[in-house]
């Protein structure tokens, strides 16, 4: 089975020692049997978006199995520039998909402050990335779905033991919304959510480095669901959603 990780990350955290450079990573993926992998970098962050999104780019350059993740930011004060280079020079970084962290670049994700980035992310039918334990609440993206019901938004890190109360809601009502299951430790839970909406809307992720690859390769190669789609949660989903993306 192909393993396409749509949650990983590069570089040093400024809270936790562990990290890794796009050597190390391709090197622990090839240790655990991970093809590719959509990365960000910490810098992104921690440091600043704008120079996160530029080492991010050169950490990937010339990789062919790992496909960048910029982050994005309100643009009232121009720190994206002009967005139609923004976003070019994101399609010539080998970028397909965007992240928000909100909490820690201190704005709100909502339309009033980025609805113009997010305009066009919905257009170009680009994911965005929303990482509920990287400071973007529940609250948070039932508010900005409600204002983009079209976006394509991943949620990850969604956490374990009844999440999927929160998630539910969204896939019934949100056709664009997909879930990466690399924290979703639930017994069950997968066979759950593929009889109820289907597998096409499951992500296969780690979160590594802070989390090991192996434990959901191996929850989803046991899963009782169809190998087809263990194949498209395990990479084709990723895949499709990133080919459909205009940049």
């Amino acid at each position: 089975m192909r393993f396409f990780d749509c949650n990983t990350y590069l570089g040093r955290a400024i809270t936790d020692p562990r990290g890794v450079s796009a050597a190390a990573l391709l090197a622990a993926m090839d240790r655990a049997g991970i093809e590719k992998a959509l990365a960000w970098h910490v810098a992104q962050r921690d440091l600043d978006p704008a120079a996160g999104n530029a080492r991010l780019a050169e950490a990937v350059a010339g990789q062919d199995r790992l496909v960048g993740c910029w982050t994005i930011l309100p643009n009232q004060a121009g720190e994206l520039g002009d967005l139609d280079r923004f976003f070019a020079a994101a399609g010539d970084a080998n970028v397909r998909a965007f992240r928000a962290f909100p909490q820690a670049h201190r704005y709100l994700l909502r339309a009033e402050s980025v609805g113009d980035v997010l305009e066009r992310l919905v257009a170009a039918r680009l994911p965005l990335m929303l990482s509920v334990e990287q400071g973007v609440s529940w609250e948070c993206v039932y508010d900005l779905l409600a204002d983009f019901p079209e976006l394509t938004a991943v949620l990850c890190e969604v956490g374990c033991w009844g999440k999927d109360r929160y998630f539910r809601p969204l896939v019934e009502r949100y056709p664009n919304v997909h879930v990466e299951i690399g924290s979703f430790l639930l017994e069950g839970g997968i066979e759950a959510f593929v009889a109820d909406y289907g597998a096409r809307r499951l992500l296969f992720g780690t979160g590594f480095p802070r989390a090991y690859h192996g434990a959901m390769m191996l929850a989803l190669a046991g899963a009782e669901i169809p190998e087809a789609d263990k194949r498209a949660v395990a990479a084709g989903n990723l895949e499709r959603l990133l080919s459909e993306g205009r940049l």
